[in-house]
């Protein structure tokens, strides 16, 4: 039995001839266009650097074809929780192999082999920003929150605040009393 495959645009596809009639016809209408938005850069030994990620910097080293996941400012446990979810989600999309997750020689970074392929580093780029769309809302949520305990904090409500001389001067307030600043001896006696 032949297999016969024909890749057509739409334009092309209105003035085609109709298929044999025998074997089996696969037609793809239209080809899809995957577009998508990295800041990449390319470090001068040809790795390239993905920044894009609040808490993550990712970079792919393409002739090793290992991907390194490093934190971006100080290792809490949301960047390790994206580190993890980044190589979880190329893991299970088939790029990485399954025994090569690891923790890489920098502290806080995570690492994986990529598999041996002629398009993985393209693939992987594609997959990386999918990944990135996904946590897209959460990065963004969370940089609302931080402007909102910004603004709780520096122009706090009523409730939370009170203006210049509202609370009354006084001799001695809260916990500090008058001797205790100066200290004890060593005979429990206070020094002025």
């Amino acid at each position: 039995m032949s297999v016969s495959i024909n890749v057509i645009d739409g334009e092309e596809l209105e003035s085609a001839p109709p298929p044999p009639e025998e074997g089996v016809t696969i037609e793809i209408v239209e080809k899809d266009r995957i577009e998508a938005k990295l800041k990449l850069r390319s470090a001068i030994n040809g790795d390239l650097m993905i920044m894009d990620h609040k808490d993550i910097d990712i970079v792919i080293n393409q002739t090793d074809k290992k991907i390194t996941a490093f934190a971006k400012d100080t290792l809490t446990d949301m960047v390790y929780g994206a580190e993890a979810r980044l190589l979880e989600y190329l893991r299970k999309n088939g790029l990485i192999e399954i025994n090569s997750i690891q923790g890489g020689n920098i502290y806080g970074s995570l690492e994986g082999k990529l598999h041996d392929s002629p398009k993985v580093i393209e693939v992987t780029l594609m997959k990386i920003a999918e990944w990135m769309e996904e946590e897209a809302p959460m990065m963004s949520g969370r940089s609302s929150y931080d402007e909102m305990e910004d603004d709780h904090l520096l122009e706090p409500d009523n409730e939370f605040s009170t203006d210049l001389g509202e609370v009354p001067q006084a001799e001695e307030k809260g916990s500090i009393v008058k001797s205790n600043l100066f200290g004890a001896n060593l005979y429990g006696r206070y020094t002025y």
